[in-house]
C-alpha cells in the first residue's frame, strides 16, 4: 500500500498544466451570471388573470414581471390556496449563495496561478458540494412552502411540492417553472472544473510514467 499511497501522494502534488489553469479562469467567469441572471424561473397561470405572471428568483432577490406587479398578484392566488407570502427575507438562501459563489470565484484564481492538482481534485468536490446542497436547500424550500398551508384558505388542496424544473396544476393555477440562466452558468462550471480535472489527471499520469521509465 506504501508506494500506492506515495505515487498519488506525488500525483496530487504536480502543478497544473496551462489548459487547466484557463479552465479555471473560464470557469471564473461562468461564476459572474450567478449575481446578475436569475436562476429560476416561475410562470403562473390563473383564470382570473388576463395574461402569464412571471417570477425571476436570483440569487439574492426575487423579481415579479411586470414592474414587480406580478409578484403581488401571485402571493393573492398563493394566498386563496392557504400559501404563506413570497417573501425575500425568507429565502436564506439569498445570504449565503453570493458569498460561497464569490469565495469560489477567489479559489479559482488562486488554483489558476499556484493551483496543483491535489488543489483542483478539492475545488472540484467542493464545488459539487455547494451546488448539491444549494439544490436541496432551494427544494426543501418549495417544500415548505406547498406544505405548511393555513387551514382557513379560500380553496382547500392538499398538501404539494411546487415543480422545480416542469409543469403542476394546482386548483385553478397553472404552474411552470425552470432553471434560469444563472442556474446554467452554473452548471456549466461544474461542466469545465471537471474537465480541468481530467486534463489535470492525464497530464499528471504521463508525467509520472515519463519519471518512472527515466528512473528505471
Amino acid at each position: 500500500m506504501r508506494p500506492f499511497f506515495e505515487r498519488s501522494q506525488r500525483f496530487l502534488d504536480l502543478p497544473l498544466e496551462t489548459p487547466p489553469r484557463v479552465l479555471l479562469l473560464a470557469a471564473l467567469l461562468l461564476l459572474v451570471p450567478a449575481y446578475v441572471a436569475p436562476l429560476w424561473k416561475l410562470t403562473m397561470l390563473a383564470p382570473q388573470q388576463p395574461a402569464a405572471l412571471q417570477l425571476d428568483i436570483y440569487s439574492w432577490k426575487l423579481e415579479g414581471g411586470n414592474g414587480g406587479q406580478d409578484l403581488k398578484e401571485i402571493n393573492a392566488l398563493n394566498h386563496s390556496i392557504g400559501m404563506r407570502e413570497l417573501r425575500a427575507s425568507d429565502f436564506t438562501e439569498f445570504k449565503w449563495i453570493p458569498f460561497a459563489a464569490g469565495v469560489l470565484a477567489l479559489l479559482f484564481l488562486r488554483a489558476s496561478v499556484l493551483g496543483r492538482t491535489g488543489t483542483l481534485l478539492d475545488l472540484f468536490v467542493l464545488y459539487v458540494y455547494f451546488g448539491v446542497f444549494s439544490i436541496a436547500s432551494f427544494a426543501y424550500k418549495l417544500y415548505t412552502y406547498g406544505h405548511d398551508l393555513a387551514g382557513n384558505a379560500d380553496v382547500k388542496v392538499p398538501p404539494f411540492m411546487p415543480p422545480l424544473a416542469g409543469h403542476q396544476k394546482i386548483a385553478n393555477l397553472d404552474i411552470s417553472s425552470s432553471p434560469g440562466a444563472g442556474s446554467y452558468s452554473l452548471a456549466a462550471v461544474a461542466v469545465v472544473v471537471g474537465l480541468a480535472l481530467f486534463l489535470a489527471w492525464r497530464d499528471g499520469s504521463r508525467s509520472l510514467k515519463e519519471d518512472a521509465r527515466a528512473a528505471g
